[in-house]
């Protein structure tokens, strides 16, 4: 279990809450050197119920999650929240 200080400093160097500091033009510059891969792996990350990777996906729309589609999402999440 991490201490307030310890929880602090993980925040303060993974790339998952780091991009969550940035301003929204800078978020999708960083967004955009990201893998599509990597992009679904910060959205499962960040809303374990939704429906991002491709299996999953493939069964619920019949189709799988863009790259484009994916940075929206990201955008959406850490701009509307």
């Amino acid at each position: 279990m991490y201490t307030k200080s310890q929880e602090e400093r993980v925040k303060l160097f993974h790339p998952y809450y780091k991009i969550m500091e940035l301003e929204q033009k800078n978020l999708q510059t960083e967004l955009n050197t990201w893998k599509r891969e990597e992009l679904i792996n910060w959205l499962c990350w960040n809303d374990s119920n939704g429906v991002y990777k491709d299996e999953d996906s493939l069964r619920e729309f019949n189709n799988i999650l863009l790259k484009d589609e994916a940075i929206e999402i990201i955008s959406r999440q850490i701009y509307q929240s």
